[in-house]
């Protein structure tokens, strides 16, 4: 896992500028504390931030292949899970290897196939290669979107980057945003291509762009589609078990320590027991996966119940722990550490946007901070809920027969930010959202002849997948990278993807609730109360001098630092957030408050232009 950025110019020669492209690379240094390179051509330069989890010695980067003069140039991050098996074939067709890492890999394939390459990855990737012979720009994101990619035009030719910062250190990009930049933001419907900031883009989730003299394409090279299903139900649970087994030992594979993130629900328990098994087989009987949970220290006594969450999770992970045989820990947080001014500025910075989820984007900061002390590699649950229909959207008639995207019925615009009345008069987020939503509808595959119930939920399925997922993946991504951690998600694997949501919805809820399909392949590798759980958000803190001190916060931001925030935010909404007795703050009220104080950090760090 690592850091990559880089530009093109057919109008300079990069090789003049090498400031430039080493400022790029050095904003991703948290992305890749073990090395750094950047190499430098006639109309390329490309830099390299490296994490190093496979093949320590070698895998540096940038890496080349090829004559001087006509070199194909690498910058990579990511995994490549099927590496091995894509070696042999490329050894059988000539190709020499000087490393065992998955980059040569990724490299020698390019070399042998062309763009042609992303049908035979298997991973979460996002990489750019420079052909120097035919002066082209090659940028790949990896079908899910699990690691991010982000790029932008100059007038010779394009920057790209991990994260927008990296962009931000080439002079010919400025960090500037724009009513569409707020309006996607605040619309909470997490939209790719377009983002945040004025002229910058994601490479689509598997998706590529592509940067040649005749100027930029960009295309999909994998869309996720409605398959006939002709499994039986036994059939299906054996096949959602085969699948998921296969994810999680390929994603075993790393030359670091490794651990899980172990909450205590139903996907994070049946993923570490699969991999704990697989441990044992590769390691010996008395292998011992680590995994981690993470508390606060008033939960057990303070813990109550709000629309997200049902109960407490650490009697469930520590039992699950003990069922699975894992070596589990408990991180436990101090409420009051995660108002600790240099840890929110540390999130913001990271996530390099001011929507966020406030005290669980700190906490979960602040566990993967520990756990990179003993791990470099995590692997986590993420997905499970939008593959198998774990969400309660997938069973509510209230959110079923709605007309927008079933989040917002819990988490609207106004919960992500009261905003100025004239702000929202421009922004005109109602409206956006309602025409967003159709034309999200009109990108859903269906197959002939499903009844009114399978459509309706492969609406929902596909909105959570291609959507919903893509801020989980984005939150998890930017924070356990801003610590120098690994996270990997088994249930992005695309195979599992593709197997679930062509799976009939009676199959997917064949016991009348959620995750029917996960539960059935998590019978035996479970203790009985872990599998027959409530649905549970990931955790947030109740202590009221939480709540004293974020108010406290609010309030800093719309005063002292006050005058671009009052500018965009609604203070008669915000005022009685700010009066609530601590103890009484609800979750939607806190919510905002989180907004306010994340918008003001937003601004100090990134200083960026508004043009509303």
């Amino acid at each position: 896992m690592c850091g990559i950025a880089g530009w093109v110019s057919f109008d300079e020669d990069p090789r003049r500028q090498v400031p430039v492209i080493e400022r790029m690379t050095a904003s991703l240094a948290l992305r890749g504390p073990d090395a750094s390179g950047v190499w430098c051509g006639p109309y390329a330069a490309l830099g390299h931030r490296r994490l190093a989890v496979l093949d320590l010695e070698g895998g540096v980067q940038p890496m080349t292949a090829g004559p001087e003069g006509a070199e194909v140039v690498l910058s990579y991050s990511g995994e490549v899970y099927n590496h091995d098996e894509l070696r042999t074939e490329l050894r059988r067709r000539g190709h020499d290897f000087r490393t065992r890492s998955d980059t040569e890999v990724v490299l020698r394939a390019y070399q042998e196939w062309g763009d042609a390459l992303t049908e035979r990855l298997e991973g979460m990737y996002a990489f750019a290669i420079w052909d120097s012979e035919r002066q082209r720009l090659l940028l790949v994101r990896d079908r899910l979107g699990v690691k991010p990619l982000h790029w932008a035009r100059t007038p010779g030719g394009l920057v790209f980057g991990s994260e927008p910062k990296a962009l931000f250190a080439h002079p010919a990009v400025r960090p500037r945003v724009d009513a569409d930049g707020l309006r996607a933001a605040y619309s909470l419907l997490f939209s790719t291509g377009p983002t945040l900031w004025s002229g910058v883009r994601e490479v689509e989730p598997g998706g590529i762009t592509v940067l040649d003299r005749g100027g930029v394409t960009e295309r999909r090279y994998w869309l996720l589609e409605a398959r006939p299903h002709t499994d039986g139900p036994e059939e299906t649970v054996e096949e959602v078990r085969r699948r998921l087994d296969r994810a999680a030992r390929a994603q075993l594979a790393a030359d670091v320590p490794r651990c899980t993130l172990l909450s205590g629900g139903l996907d994070s328990t049946v993923l570490t027991a699969l991999l704990a098994d697989e441990l044992r087989l590769r390691e010996g009987p008395e292998a011992r996966l680590r995994s981690y949970a993470v508390d606060y220290s008033d939960q057990a006594e303070r813990f109550t119940g709000d629309v997200l969450r049902t109960g407490h999770d650490t009697p469930y992970a520590t039992e699950a722990g003990a069922f699975i045989g894992t070596d589990h820990s408990t991180v436990v947080l101090d409420p009051r550490a995660l108002l600790d001014p240099e840890h929110r500025a540390a999130v913001v910075a990271a996530r390099d946007s001011p929507i966020g989820v406030g005290d669980m984007d700190t906490s979960l900061y602040l566990l993967f901070g520990e756990i990179a002390r003993h791990s470099t590699v995590a692997l986590s649950g993420e997905a499970a809920d939008e593959v198998f229909g774990g969400y309660p959207w997938f069973h509510s008639p209230r959110a079923l027969a709605a007309d927008t995207f079933p989040w917002l019925l819990v988490t609207g615009d106004e919960a992500a930010m009261p905003l100025h009345p004239d702000l929202a008069d421009t922004l005109a987020i109602g409206a956006f959202q309602r025409d967003t939503y159709r034309d999200a509808l009109a990108a859903v595959p269906h197959l002939d002849g499903e009844s009114p119930v399978q459509h309706r939920q492969r609406e929902m399925q596909h909105l959570s997948l291609t959507r919903w997922l893509r801020q989980l993946l984005h939150r998890k991504d930017r924070l356990s990278m801003a610590q120098g951690l690994e996270v990997r998600v088994p249930y992005c694997d695309h195979r599992l993807v593709e197997y679930a949501f062509s799976t009939p919805w009676e199959l997917q809820s064949s016991d009348g609730r959620e995750k029917s399909l996960l539960r059935a392949v998590g019978t035996g590798l479970a203790p009985h109360s872990v599998l027959h759980r409530a649905k549970n958000h990931y955790p947030a803190t109740h202590h009221p001098d939480y709540n004293s001190g974020l108010q406290d916060m609010a309030r800093d931001a719309l005063g002292a630092h006050g005058g671009t925030v009052r500018d965009l935010v609604d203070e008669r909404a915000v005022k009685p957030c700010l009066d609530t007795d601590p103890a009484q703050l609800e979750w939607g009220d806190r919510l905002r408050l989180e907004r306010v104080v994340d918008l003001a950090l937003w601004l100090g760090h990134h200083r960026p232009e508004l043009v509303l």
